[in-house]
């Protein structure tokens, strides 16, 4: 009985021992054997079981993957002192990890060398750049002759000077960062611009700026249609008045050509029958009498003997 009881307490304390040498190393980990805090041994970056003395050593382990890093959105002024709300995100991973835990000892740590490191970085180089190097693409092309005319000058643009564009400045970033990486023991794979935008009281004051400038240019262009308007109204009146002037011209011609006629149609009448003539006109001179009529006659006329005679019937 003693005998098997001894066997199986054996037995417990071979498991026990064997698990705590044990380990099993994730085919997305790498780790480091560590004794009294500090590494022994070679980095661990195959997957599977290893092994190491029981009780005085374990191992720290290490993500080998891609790992996030998001950095505090900062208020930062550009060259041209616009104050921006820039906010940087970035990838790493770790490639030397017995540098790793030497210098940062883990991903906390890490990612405050990382906070300290990279914003460092994005402030120094977004307060040396104008704000439209950081929103514009560098492949982005202006054409200069689609312009349309409330657009700034040219020389006001700068529109052929070289520009970098924000793929140029993660670039800049990414280089300047990277620098300090291998001490660390990291490898900095990318720096992205994930936002930036005015701060409350500059946005204010840039769409204060972007109304004035709309309504400038819409002052001028209503100064600009007034100043047509009259030019068009102007150029109507000056045709107005030569097609009123030709029509009247033409009209008198026409009046002209027809008292003309009538006077030729009225001799050839009274060359034809002077009596005839005689009488119509009288007829039409008739015309011309009503109640309100007041005539001067020679008492001798042929007329006034006539209108005496009718006054008996």
């Amino acid at each position: 009985m003693n005998k098997l009881l001894i066997a199986a307490v054996a037995l417990l304390v071979i498991v026990f021992v064997g698990i705590n040498a044990a380990t099993v190393i994730d085919q997305s980990e790498q780790g480091i054997v560590v004794q009294f805090g500090e590494p022994v041994g070679e980095v661990i970056t195959e997957p599977g079981l290893h092994w190491k003395t029981p009780f005085i050593q374990e191992v720290r382990r290490f993500d080998k993957r891609l790992l996030a890093w998001d950095g505090d959105v900062s208020q930062i002024p550009t060259l041209g002192r616009e104050f921006v709300v820039v906010d940087t995100t970035a990838r790493w991973r770790i490639t030397d990890a017995l540098q790793f835990l030497r210098s940062v000892r883990d991903e906390t740590g890490a990612r405050t060398r990382l906070d300290d490191i990279i914003d460092s970085v994005v402030r120094d180089i977004v307060s040396g750049t104008d704000l439209e190097e950081i929103v514009r693409s560098a492949d982005w092309q202006v054409d200069i002759d689609a312009l349309p005319e409330e657009e700034v000058s040219i020389d006001q643009a700068d529109l052929k000077k070289p520009k970098k564009g924000r793929a140029k400045l993660e670039a800049e970033m990414l280089a300047a960062a990277s620098q300090q990486m291998p001490d660390l023991g990291i490898e900095l794979v990318d720096v992205r611009i994930k936002r930036i935008n005015y701060i409350d009281s500059v946005r204010t004051q840039v769409e204060n700026r972007m109304i004035a400038e709309r309504q400038s240019i819409a002052e001028r262009f209503r100064s600009e249609g007034q100043g047509r308007s009259q030019e068009i109204l102007g150029e109507m009146d000056r045709k107005l008045r030569r097609i009123r002037s030709e029509a009247d011209r033409k009209a008198q011609e026409i009046i002209g050509k027809a008292d003309a006629e009538a006077t030729r149609i009225y001799g050839e009448s009274y060359g034809e029958d002077p009596e005839f003539y005689a009488f119509f006109e009288t007829l039409a001179s008739y015309k011309a009498i009503d109640e309100n009529t007041t005539l001067l006659l020679d008492a001798d006329s042929d007329f006034y003997r006539y209108l005496q005679s009718t006054r008996g019937r």
